[in-house]
């Protein structure tokens, strides 16, 4: 039996709602289902689950938005979120990650791999409880534990992942990490994406802190310079 731990369904296939639930119910999940973008927004509010599992397609308000507004609430700025969806496009997967989703699971679920993703999302949840820091680079404060960044003083709105993978780069300044240390690092071991996942999530970082923090090595990877 797991401690409690809530997960939130919400998608607009009954087929499917029922499906993932009974195996989730099985592990010993405590599990919430709603059939809509809208109404997973008012259960999530009600419910405080710890994990959600967010359809993309949906019809009125898909994933993408409804995870945009989770992100926008400060109750919701930790909450874990992973899409569901049948489509593996590249720009599927870039707008979900830009939107502050933690995981990506591919359409049709399969129970072994779907809980494998569920038990080690939450179990990163439960290691990301650790007491943190707050460093200073010159003119950029980190804050760890806020999950917030200032430059000249002035906070920085980045996303989930954003925020992680400037955080990564900062832990070891001068370090080249690599692409694929940079994936499991941040999304985890499990889950495979595209190399222009990184760089697009690279750019958007450089158009907020600036081009001086985070350097390219050609063909290897990227640095945190200080």
């Amino acid at each position: 039996m797991k401690d409690q731990q809530k997960v939130l369904l919400v998608d607009d296939e009954p087929d499917i709602r029922e499906f993932i639930e009974y195996n989730l119910v099985k592990e010993g999940y405590t599990v919430e289902c709603a059939e809509n973008g809208k109404k997973g927004l008012e259960k999530a509010k009600e419910f405080q689950p710890d994990l959600i599992l967010l359809d993309i397609m949906m019809p009125d308000m898909d994933g993408i938005e409804v995870c945009s507004e989770l992100r926008s609430m400060d109750a919701f700025k930790d909450t874990l979120i992973a899409f569901l969806t049948a489509r593996k496009e590249d720009f599927t997967q870039i707008a979900s990650f830009e939107s502050g989703g933690d995981d990506f699971i591919n359409k049709p679920i399969k129970p072994r791999v779907l809980m494998s993703r569920v038990k080690a999302l939450l179990k990163r949840k439960k290691k990301n409880k650790q007491p943190k820091v707050e460093t200073v680079f010159g003119d950029l404060k980190i804050n760890e534990e806020q999950m917030l960044v200032y430059l000249n003083g002035e906070p920085l709105t980045l996303t989930k992942k954003e925020f992680e993978i400037l955080l990564l780069l900062s832990t070891k300044p001068g370090k080249i990490f690599n692409r694929t240390e940079i994936f499991q690092k941040v999304w985890g071991n499990d889950l495979i994406v595209g190399d222009r996942t990184i760089d697009v999530h690279i750019r958007k970082i450089r158009e907020k802190v600036g081009d001086s923090y985070i350097k390219t090595k050609k063909g290897v990877g990227y640095k945190f310079d200080y």
